[in-house]
């Protein structure tokens, strides 16, 4: 093994985007606290940033769905006919949010699937930001 490799590898945009976020979501939105969650809110939420921006999503949008569905519940905003508004976006995050109200979680599972969202709209506005910022120097 070697101990210079950066723990976790490091992971290009494109190999993120190719992650089955829904697996990630299924496996870590009621696990305790290990390896399962760890994959969910690093490589899961770098992850669904990633598709997410290249969507043209805006973090407000996502943000705002992580605040529903820490009021309503997962089963409430997966029923969203639009979560997020782009069709591309809207139909992957349903799926997202689809794979969570399979879970028995209940609220903690909620609070769990909201905290990540707003992880991701967090990841989401600082890689617009750092576009930006890359444009005007």
């Amino acid at each position: 093994m070697n101990d210079d490799a950066p723990y976790p590898p490091d992971r290009t945009d494109d190999e993120l985007a190719r992650l089955d976020i829904t697996v990630l979501l299924r496996y870590g939105l009621t696990a305790e606290p290990g390896p399962r969650r760890t994959a969910l809110f690093g490589d899961g939420v770098a992850a669904a940033a990633v598709v997410l921006d290249r969507l043209g999503t805006e973090p407000r949008s996502v943000a705002f769905l992580a605040d529903t569905v820490r009021a309503g519940g997962l089963a409430r905003a997966a029923e969203l006919p639009e979560p997020l508004p782009r069709r591309e976006a809207a139909v992957l995050v349903r799926e997202w949010l689809r794979a969570g109200t399979e879970l028995v979680g209940g609220i903690a599972a909620d609070d769990t699937a909201a905290t990540w969202l707003r992880a991701v709209a967090t990841i989401v506005e600082l890689k617009q930001l750092t576009r930006v910022r890359g444009r005007s120097t």
